[in-house]
């Protein structure tokens, strides 16, 4: 039960945070993109290093 109340609490708080502070939301969602990018660029190259 607690986890679905505060799942749609995030839900609402992050619909509230793109309604109302777009730019900023933005920033955030391409620093998260950027992270999750550069963790993926470094497990690639950790694997093509453990192959080669």
């Amino acid at each position: 039960m607690v986890k679905k109340v505060l799942t749609w609490l995030g839900l609402a708080f992050l619909i509230f945070f793109i309604a109302y502070r777009p730019n900023s939301a933005a920033d955030v969602f391409k620093s998260l993109g950027g992270g999750i990018m550069d963790v993926a660029a470094g497990f690639g190259d950790f694997f093509t290093n453990l192959v080669a």
